[in-house]
């Protein structure tokens, strides 16, 4: 792998009959591009929960995962969603390997809230899967799925569901991302009136965060975002800001659109950008 890859997020909401997003990731790969695919499934996963008759329910933007929901979240995830999307990128022309974040330990989590369930919280992230699969010229599509750490409790290395937004900021940190690309069916993050916000910094992000403008599943997609941009401190002094097109850089963008990833990419995208900071005690501002 050379260089920083670039860490993609896609929803199952945004994937129609219209969408382009396979067809851009295999134009971005077959220019050499380094990418990483995290792919929700929100909708089908509710679909079957609902077929066994499960209600879906959500706290503050995350899935209630109980022990029946569990199985078919896994089921579901791992396999008729990723191997939709892998065998869709094939037939274009590109080439994935679909794994998830139990393949290889690759994530390892804990529950962090029992109201939520079987729900995880990711503690570790091994970086060594994910690196050996963009070596070989593939794309990591990565179902968004955990270890529970093993910590001698009752569910100890078993199966969590970890929030698909919340994996992609992880693997944007511990990869070292310069991008992080949420593809969703919205516009892009909103202010109080409804209007799409073009461009935010990491202090503006969190304010949003915390004075509950942001709401519902975009809770967890600005958490994500931040999370990507977090540079660890240098000891010292702070550094001199680098120039912006070189500090990491987070966008939520409507992904319904054709060729939306691919104009995120070449900077031609509409929707929200979210410039990094240089460390956690220097945001930009």
């Amino acid at each position: 792998m050379s260089g920083p890859p670039l860490v993609v997020k896609i929803g199952g909401s945004t994937l129609g009959s219209g969408d382009t997003t396979l067809r851009d990731l295999v134009t971005l790969q077959q220019e050499g591009a380094a990418v990483v695919v995290v792919h929700g499934g929100g909708n089908v996963i509710s679909q079957w929960m609902q077929r066994q008759g499960i209600r879906p329910r959500f706290v503050r933007g995350l899935r209630v995962t109980d022990a029946a929901s569990l199985e078919i979240v896994v089921a579901v995830l791992t396999g008729l969603i990723n191997k939709e999307l892998v065998s869709g990128l094939h037939a274009l022309g590109g080439k994935a390997i679909g794994i998830s974040g139990i393949d290889g330990g690759m994530l390892e989590a804990r529950i962090a809230d029992p109201e939520l369930g079987f729900v995880g919280e990711v503690q570790r992230v091994d970086r060594g899967v994910l690196e050996a699969i963009l070596d070989i010229g593939y794309i990591p599509m990565v179902a968004p799925l955990a270890i529970h750490c093993h910590d001698g409790s009752e569910h100890s290395g078993g199966a969590l569901n970890v929030n698909g937004d919340t994996v992609a900021g992880e693997l944007a940190f511990a990869l070292g991302a310069q991008r992080l690309i949420f593809l969703t069916d919205v516009a892009g993050v909103m202010d109080g009136n409804g209007r799409v916000i073009p461009r935010l910094d990491r202090h503006t992000a969190n304010l949003l965060a915390s004075s509950g403008v942001v709401q519902g599943g975009m809770i967890p997609k600005l958490a994500a975002c931040l999370r990507a941009l977090e540079v660890e401190p240098s000891p010292g002094p702070p550094a001199a800001p680098s120039p912006v097109d070189r500090a990491p850089v987070a966008h939520v963008i409507d992904g319904r659109r054709p060729q939306a990833l691919l104009d995120c990419v070449r900077w031609s995208a509409t929707g929200t950008s979210i410039i990094g900071g240089f460390n956690r005690q220097s945001p930009l501002t």
